[in-house]
């Protein structure tokens, strides 16, 4: 993985690890060129091996990228580095909604009001771009400065119409959050989502 001080394509200084999921490693790192920081996404080694993981993780660059809404984390970049597959995306400075809960417990009501607000939003406008996010939950909300609410990880995203961006038959998403149909493996819509 990304060592804390090295550069990867010349562009981001790498500071140190902020997440790991099942599926990436994410960084907090520098770009001096546009003098601010960045999170980037790394895919461990062991997936690099196999092509679907591959053509997921960079789908979800992809498809991202193509969304530009304010409550929706920024791509900036995508890339490959020397058997290093990464994406470069918004840093929000704070921290996750499911972080936030484990600190405080529930939140009070016009809080969580407001959260649920601006990832419905941030939702609805993936909907309308035809996109089905699939794995919305506490982990994947990040809340930044001023309150800002930013869902990210669209790791298993599905077009909602045309092209399936993962295998048919396949389960992907966290057992707790998900919609029965999604559960039972049957079609899933906007409706998922929600």
């Amino acid at each position: 993985m990304l060592q804390h001080g090295s550069v990867l394509q010349n562009r981001y200084r790498i500071l140190h690890q902020i997440g790991r999921g099942g599926m990436a490693v994410v960084y907090k790192a520098h770009q001096p060129a546009l003098e601010r920081y960045v999170a980037i996404k790394v895919l461990p080694q062991q997936f690099t091996f196999d092509r679907e993981f591959v053509e997921r993780f960079l789908r979800e660059a992809r498809a991202v990228a193509r969304l530009n809404h304010p409550n929706i984390v920024t791509i900036h970049d995508v890339g490959q580095a020397g058997g290093t597959y990464y994406i470069v995306m918004e840093y929000v400075e704070e921290s996750s909604l499911a972080n936030l809960l484990r600190r405080q417990g529930a939140l009070p009501p016009q809080q969580a009001a407001q959260i649920v607000a601006q990832v419905a939003s941030a939702l609805d406008y993936a909907h309308q771009q035809g996109f089905v996010h699939r794995d919305v939950k506490p982990s994947n909300i990040l809340l930044g400065a001023g309150g800002v609410a930013k869902l990210t990880d669209f790791g298993i995203v599905k077009a909602a119409e045309g092209t399936r961006l993962t295998q048919t038959g396949t389960l992907l998403g966290t057992p707790e959050y998900m919609s029965p149909e999604q559960a039972k493996g049957l079609g899933v819509d906007h409706r998922t989502d929600i």
